[in-house]
């Protein structure tokens, strides 16, 4: 159900899906507030996504070792009965220390690293990998709770 096009930036793209995620199950619950999230870590233009194995995994986890990358949610609020929408993005910098190859073994033994974009899990020991956030640390997470509370508030 995921999109993927090289002509939207990752802002746009998040926005996107968690639109598509959220249309979806409205359609079948026009009664109710559907909330529609999808978030994705990208690096130098590169979106890493859900890694395909654990060789991608480490692959993906040596790239951001070091570095900073971005971590951006899409977030789409929608109640189809009283014509409602609200859709929007938020992005957090997310700087990792430098990693050996033991703490990576390490940590792709710990977590389960491929179902989560970017192949870590901040909650989940990322204080393994992770040296400082700048933004929400909820949006690393997968939901940017202060701006979703000032959305809900909105409504």
């Amino acid at each position: 159900m995921e999109l993927w096009h090289e002509h939207l930036s990752p802002l746009e793209l998040c926005q996107l899906n968690a639109h598509r995620k959220a249309r979806a199950v409205a359609k079948k619950n026009p009664d109710a507030v559907v909330l529609g999230a999808d978030t994705l870590v990208f690096m130098d233009n590169e979106i890493l996504g859900k890694p395909r194995n654990l060789a991608d995994a480490r692959r993906m986890l040596k790239k951001l070792q070091g570095r900073t990358h971005q971590v951006v949610t899409g977030v789409s609020l929608i109640h189809l009965r009283e014509h409602r929408e609200s859709t929007f993005a938020v992005s957090t910098d997310v700087l990792f220390r430098p990693l050996t190859d033991a703490t990576i073994t390490d940590y792709l033994a710990a977590v389960n690293t491929l179902d989560k974009a970017g192949a870590y899990a901040i909650q989940q020991n990322g204080e393994w990998l992770v040296s400082e956030i700048s933004g929400s640390f909820s949006n690393v997470v997968g939901l940017p709770l202060e701006r979703l509370a000032l959305e809900l508030e909105a409504w």
